[in-house]
């Protein structure tokens, strides 16, 4: 698995739709169209992806088992320098006002059109910090994914706990 197959899945699990096209989802995530297609193989070998008269079904109770029990050790934070990029974790909603700031500078994935600086943490892919500010919904996931990553115990459970609800798992 890549970071873009389990953007991939999280962007189809909060869809309205589930017959979505590859192109739009291409569009959507900044990724190319042959990229999509290996996603989605990668994601349906995993069992997280299951193709049903035409439609895309995430698998929502293992994709949430997944991201609760294995995606840290599988998708660890890399962290850098203080940068200028997108806030992310803790320093993002759906979190962001349920913790009250440390002192420390909020957890960013470097963008050069970021309004933030802060502490850079490798996104899942490439296209995460664009994708995520033009989808609300996708940025919110993105950013309970990576307090699964990096965040102290507390920040990880509530994070489990909303990522479920938004993935209805």
């Amino acid at each position: 698995m890549q970071g873009q197959d389990i953007a991939l899945l999280l962007k189809l699990a909060i869809q309205d739709e589930s017959r979505v096209l590859s192109k739009n989802l291409a569009e959507s995530l900044f990724i190319s169209p042959s990229e999509v297609s290996k996603s989605l193989k990668r994601s349906a070998e995993s069992g997280l992806l299951h193709f049903a008269n035409g439609e895309k079904r995430v698998n929502r109770f293992a994709l949430l088992e997944f991201l609760s029990h294995g995606f840290k050790y599988v998708f660890p934070p890399a962290k850098g320098s203080l940068v200028r990029g997108v806030p992310t974790a803790v320093a993002a909603e759906p979190l962001k006002s349920r913790f009250l700031g440390d002192g420390d500078p909020p957890e960013v994935w470097p963008y050069a059109e970021g309004t933030v600086r802060g502490i850079s943490i490798e996104p899942l892919y490439k296209g995460a910090p664009k994708a995520a500010l033009r989808d609300p919904k996708f940025y919110a996931v993105l950013a309970l994914c990576d307090a699964i990553r990096g965040g102290r115990t507390r920040e990880r459970n509530l994070a489990i706990e909303l990522l479920g609800n938004e993935i209805n798992a």
